[in-house]
């Protein structure tokens, strides 16, 4: 059972107070033999739902925790390879209710019983085409959160001119965060968060090579970027960048 369900059982007076507790602490932490240790409740208490990390998992390993999972109606998987995807998607006999989709991008599964009602919007921006992975990433994170995102790729600082009217839209789409997603030298948080008044999140991506090799570079150029209201995560974070948008973006829903 869901909490709404225990609570309601709890108000219809078909269970007690205490057997109500104890369906409350048990549903809490899903234990799958020795190897994992769901947390059943983050989505109700964070907002975030239970993310599936896939990389160095075994597929054996994934189905089980995505089986465990389907109780809270929805399953997000990261970091999903399209061999590893391959070689689960045969094998999770899926309640007719589920539906799923994989995006190869952004290497995500998603498998749920309903669509997240969207209420609020975000802009996802990327400097070239090589950052569109983390970019769909942080997208359809950001989605599955409540938000509805608006696109605009390819529009980095080597044509400085693409930008402007990609920002103009999402200004006046009313986009609430944006997110801005570079490699190579990294500049083009700083120059978006020149020219809006929304926050800005900045994704350094290791699309680089010589000093810019594994993102480094542009993670310091958007640590040290003399445009205020930048927020920085990690290199390729996607995910992360995703949940911190809508976080912000989902103050603002009525």
């Amino acid at each position: 059972m869901v909490m709404k369900e225990i609570l309601q059982k709890l108000i219809d007076g078909q269970i007690t107070i205490e057997e109500a507790e104890r369906n409350l602490k048990t549903m809490q932490i899903k234990e799958i033999e020795d190897f994992a240790k769901l947390d059943m409740c983050r989505d109700q208490r964070t907002g975030i739902p239970e993310v599936i990390f896939a990389e160095s998992k075994e597929s054996d390993d994934i189905i089980k925790i995505i089986k465990a999972s389907l109780v809270n109606g929805r399953v997000m998987v990261t970091r999903l390879d399209k061999e590893k995807y391959n070689s689960i998607k045969g094998n999770l006999n899926l309640p007719d209710e589920f539906k799923m989709e994989y995006n190869r991008r952004a290497k995500i599964l998603l498998i749920k019983s309903n669509e997240v009602e969207k209420k609020v919007k975000i802009g996802v921006i990327t400097a070239g085409t090589s950052d569109i992975p983390v970019a769909e990433e942080a997208r359809i994170t950001a989605e599955e959160m409540g938000c509805n995102a608006l696109t605009a790729y390819d529009v980095g600082v080597a044509g400085i001119h693409r930008l402007f009217s990609h920002i103009r839209d999402m200004i006046q789409e009313d986009a609430k965060v944006l997110i801005v997603i570079a490699g190579m030298e990294g500049a083009l948080p700083s120059v978006v968060a020149g020219l809006v008044d929304v926050p800005v999140v900045g994704v350094p991506t290791s699309v680089g090579y010589g000093v810019g090799k594994g993102g480094k570079t542009a993670l310091f150029t958007m640590l040290q970027s003399c445009a205020p209201g930048i927020a920085v995560v990690n290199i390729d974070n996607g995910f992360g960048a995703g949940v911190f948008a809508a976080k912000i973006a989902k103050q603002y829903m009525e």
